[in-house]
C-alpha cells in the first residue's frame, strides 16, 4: 500500500493488500487479539492498533517487503537481543514478508506490553484527562 491508508477499520485496512500479505496481517491481528483479550481494535496513525486501558498497546502495518510492528521503545528494548536479526528503530520493528514471522517472539512482546500497561493504569487516566 504505497499511499497512507484511509481505512476506517482493521478489516478495511487488511482488505487493501494482496492475499499473501492479508494472510500475514490476519495472523498478526489474531495473535495480538488472543494475547491481549481485553484490548480493543482501532485505527490510529492510519494503521491497525490495539488499545488497552486507554493506551496504545501495539500497532502493526504492512509494506511492500515487510510487516511493521510498533510496540513502543520499551517493547523493543526488553527484547533487544532477540530482535537483533531484524531491522528496528526506536519504536518499530520490521519482519520481512519473505521470511516466517517470529510468532512466539511477537506474542511475548505483546504480553510484555500488556503487563506494562496493566502495571501503570494511571498513564491512561492522565491521558484521558489531558484530552
Amino acid at each position: 500500500m504505497p499511499m497512507r491508508s484511509t481505512a476506517a477499520t482493521i478489516d478495511e485496512y487488511v482488505a487493501g493488500f494482496p492475499p499473501p500479505t492479508r494472510k500475514v496481517l490476519q495472523a498478526v491481528r489474531a495473535l495480538i487479539a488472543a494475547t491481549a483479550p481485553g484490548a480493543t481494535e482501532t485505527i490510529s496513525y492510519a494503521i491497525p492498533t490495539f488499545d488497552l486501558r486507554g493506551q496504545h498497546l501495539v500497532h502493526f502495518a504492512a509494506f511492500t517487503r515487510h510487516i511493521g510492528l510498533y510496540p513502543t521503545s520499551s517493547g523493543i528494548a526488553a527484547f533487544a537481543d532477540e530482535l537483533a536479526p531484524y531491522k528496528s528503530g526506536k519504536g518499530s520493528l520490521q519482519f520481512p514478508l519473505d521470511q516466517p514471522l517470529p510468532l512466539d517472539l511477537i506474542r511475548r512482546i505483546v504480553e510484555f506490553r500488556v503487563a506494562e500497561v496493566e502495571a501503570h493504569p494511571e498513564r491512561a487516566r492522565r491521558a484521558r484527562r489531558a484530552t
